[in-house]
């Protein structure tokens, strides 16, 4: 193939040759995953499902393709988006469901996929799986070009966390997040806040820490001061009973 372009180029003129080229540029870009690894984001994603149990690993959300109920061929789903750091997370079995016309070869047909269900869980009734990113509930569908609230795709270091929300009222469960600060000789103050579907957040009373090995539950400011602890790096992280566990975190202990 190669030696047959090099032949045909000699015969055609330079500006012949220009648009040859050209031409070839533009069929490579637009052939189906021409974009697959093209400025995929590096983020950091977690699954939770509804006994607590969490999947939590960094995720480079590259285009990929979903098995999707109803249909023969799988669908294709843009890189960058909440759907295609899940699909790559390989957190759970997937079960989605398409409302539009996703198609193998164009992203942006993907915009009405919809997840229906993660490993053996699956939605039942109001409730069902939802998307979080940084601490604001998604707006738009897990696949939608125009990203998770219509405003760009995911960027490096984005959080998006997966949860089953339980509907109360009109809104689901909160979801916790934790931080540790060393304050020196073996002390750590460690805050928890939860956050609401709109990402108002309170301090969190009576939420479960672990650091490293130790255990302590927050006041009613949502802070707690871990005493004695050795220097070191230490895994972080908050639970509360019909809350969103948070993400693990890192602590240097000084």
């Amino acid at each position: 193939m190669a030696t047959g372009m090099i032949s045909t180029a000699g015969r055609l003129g330079r500006p012949a040759v220009l648009a040859l080229v050209l031409a070839l540029a533009v069929a490579l870009a637009s052939a189906p995953g021409a974009d697959a690894g093209k400025r995929a984001p590096l983020i950091r994603h977690m699954v939770v499902l509804p006994s607590g149990k969490a999947v939590q690993k960094r995720v480079r959300a590259r285009r990929t393709r979903v098995r999707v109920r109803g249909r023969r061929s799988r669908c294709v789903v843009g890189r960058g988006t909440p759907l295609a750091a899940l699909a790559r997370s390989r957190s759970g079995r997937l079960r989605v469901r398409d409302f539009g016309s996703c198609s193998r070869r164009r992203a942006r047909d993907g915009g009405a996929l919809f997840v229906s269900g993660i490993g053996s869980v699956f939605n039942r009734g109001q409730d069902g799986w939802v998307y979080k990113v940084g601490r604001r509930l998604g707006t738009a569908g897990a696949a939608d070009p125009a990203g998770p609230f219509g405003r760009g795709l995911l960027r490096g270091g984005s959080r998006v966390v997966w949860f089953y929300c339980r509907i109360t009222g009109a809104t689901c469960q909160r979801t916790l997040a934790v931080r540790g600060r060393s304050l020196g000789g073996g002390q750590v103050r460690v805050a928890v806040v939860s956050y609401d579907d709109e990402a108002r957040k309170r301090p969190e009373q009576g939420a479960a820490v672990t650091l490293g090995g130790a255990r302590a539950v927050t006041g009613a400011d949502g802070l707690v001061l871990f005493r004695n602890v050795p220097a070191g790096r230490f895994r972080l992280r908050a639970e509360r009973d019909g809350l969103v566990r948070s993400f693990t975190e890192r602590v240097a202990v000084r």
